[in-house]
C-alpha cells in the first residue's frame, strides 16, 4: 500500500469524524429525526440532525422556541470550554440575550445542561424528566417540575456539572440577532475530544510509516 494511500485515509478519518467542536464559521443544520418519546405535547431529546451533512446527537434546552422535522437553518457553534475561558457566551441564547434567566451566570447553566445531557444514554426509560430538568434549566419555571424525577435531575446537575469537560460539548445557536423567543431552537451537542482526533492522527502515521517500511523491505 503506497503511503500516499495511507495519508488519503487519515484525511478521510478526520473529514468523517464531527468537526463542531471548535468555533468557527456558521454550519448548516438539519433536524433530522426524534427518537419517538413524548410527554403528551412535545417530543423530547435525544434528537437526531445533521451539521455540515455530518450526523449529530441534539440535546435541547430551549422550550420557548421551536424546530419542525427537516428544517434546514444556519447555526453558530459555540464551544462549551471555550466560551467559558473567554467569558464570551455571546452567540448562544441564554448568554447572549440581555432578558434571560441565567444571563448573569451563563456558565453554571450550561454546564448542568451538558451534564443532563450525558445522562440520557444510561436512563432511556426517564427521557420525559431529562428534557424537562435541561428545558428548566434555562427558562425556570417554564414547565412544571413537580412531576416525574425533574426536580431530582435538577437537583443531580447542580451537584454533579463540575465532572464533565466542558471542552467537549458545544451549544448550537441560529445566526442572527438573537431573541429569547420566536427563532430556532437551542441544542447541546457532544463533541469529539481534540485529544482523541490528535491520537488517531498519530496512529494512522504510524501505520502508514510501518506500513511504507514493510514495503520497502520486500
Amino acid at each position: 500500500m503506497k503511503l500516499a494511500k495511507v495519508f488519503g485515509f487519515v484525511i478521510a478519518a478526520l473529514l468523517l469524524a464531527p468537526f463542531a467542536h471548535a468555533d468557527g464559521a456558521p454550519v448548516n443544520m438539519v433536524f433530522a429525526g426524534v427518537n419517538g418519546v413524548n410527554d403528551g405535547q412535545y417530543y423530547v431529546s435525544p434528537y437526531l440532525g445533521s451539521m455540515n451533512g455530518q450526523t449529530v446527537v441534539l440535546f435541547c434546552d430551549d422550550i420557548m422556541n421551536d424546530v419542525t422535522l427537516g428544517q434546514k437553518w444556519q447555526a453558530n457553534v459555540t464551544n462549551l470550554g471555550t466560551a467559558i475561558s473567554t467569558s464570551n457566551f455571546s452567540n448562544t441564547r441564554y448568554g447572549g440575550v440581555a432578558g434571560s434567566a441565567v444571563f448573569a451566570n451563563p456558565v453554571v447553566a450550561y454546564r448542568e445542561a451538558a451534564w443532563l445531557s450525558t445522562q440520557f444514554a444510561g436512563h432511556t426509560n426517564d427521557y420525559i424528566s431529562l428534557q424537562h430538568a435541561l428545558w428548566d434549566i434555562m427558562n425556570p419555571g417554564a414547565e412544571p417540575t413537580s412531576y416525574g424525577n425533574v426536580q431530582w435531575w435538577l437537583d443531580q446537575a447542580g451537584q454533579n456539572y463540575g465532572s464533565i469537560d466542558p471542552n467537549d460539548f458545544s451549544i448550537v445557536t441560529n445566526t442572527g440577532q438573537l431573541q429569547l423567543s420566536g427563532q430556532v431552537q437551542e441544542f447541546i451537542i457532544k463533541t469529539p475530544e481534540p485529544g482523541m482526533l490528535a491520537m488517531l492522527l498519530c496512529g494512522l502515521l504510524a501505520l502508514a510509516v510501518l506500513l511504507n517500511r514493510g514495503r520497502a523491505i520486500s
